[in-house]
Formats: structure tokens, C-alpha cells, sequence
């Protein structure tokens, strides 16, 4: 008989958590991170297939929210550290990433409208990253 996914195991970003060099960013309610890597194509004898060979790798980003402080103003456009943590009670584990030397790639100074809640996003770029704590099924 097939093993079906348990639903209670999919995991919910509603318990996910930012922290800035160590500050958990309460405010904040969007994260996405992703490493892209630069291909080079080969084309070698032998193969009527062209092949590839990793390159530089370029990590880039965005975080968003509420705007609570000028902290990201005040920050400028010095490096600092995102760790990460998707947690769901439900989910096998949690799973906690680093970036590291995160660099904002604007800074956003004004961005309101009348009756609504100001909302702040930011672009960033980061150099690496650690997988702290993985997920796996148990």
C-alpha cells in the first residue's frame, strides 16, 4: 500500500523567525533567500551533449514587514548576518539557515500612504550561507 504525505507534516511559515545579527526582527514577515549559480558551458569531443561546469555562485534576497524602527536606515549599507528559523509544531523538526555578509542593495527612506499600515522591504545580497539545523523525516 503507498505511503501517503502526513498533511500535519507540511510546513507553515507562521512560526518562522528573522534574526539580524542575533536580534530576532519581530516585525518582519517575509524572507526569501536563494543561491544562484553561473554555468559555464562546455562543449567537449566525445559528447553530443553540451556540458556544464559550476561557476560563481550569487546569493540574493528579500525581507519585508512592518515598519517599527529606522533600524534599517540607521544599519546603512554595513554587512550583517540573517539566521533563519521555519518552525511548525507539527512539522519533523525545524530548520534554522544562516547568511552570511548580507548587504542591503537599497535603503528605503520613505515608502506611506494615509490609513495604512507603512510596510518596508528589503532587497539584499548575501556571500554564503550555513544550513544550522536541517529538517529530516523521521
Amino acid at each position: 500500500m503507498a505511503q501517503y504525505l502526513d498533511p500535519g507534516r507540511v510546513i507553515m511559515g507562521t512560526f518562522g523567525q528573522i534574526f539580524i545579527d542575533g536580534v530576532w526582527q519581530s516585525n518582519l514577515n517575509h524572507l526569501e533567500a536563494n543561491v544562484e549559480a553561473d554555468k559555464r558551458e562546455l562543449n567537449l569531443v566525445g559528447t553530443e551533449y553540451t556540458v556544464f561546469k559550476l561557476g560563481r555562485k550569487k546569493g540574493t534576497g528579500t525581507m519585508s514587514g512592518y515598519k517599527v524602527t529606522s533600524e534599517m536606515i540607521l544599519r546603512g549599507f554595513g554587512k550583517f548576518n540573517i539566521i533563519h528559523k521555519l518552525d511548525d509544531p507539527e512539522a519533523y523538526g525545524f530548520e534554522r539557515v544562516e547568511l552570511v555578509n548580507c548587504m542591503v542593495d537599497k535603503i528605503q527612506l520613505a515608502n506611506w500612504t494615509a490609513g495604512e499600515e507603512v510596510q518596508e522591504e528589503t532587497a539584499f545580497t548575501f556571500e554564503s550561507y550555513n544550513l544550522l539545523d536541517p529538517i529530516v523525516a523521521s
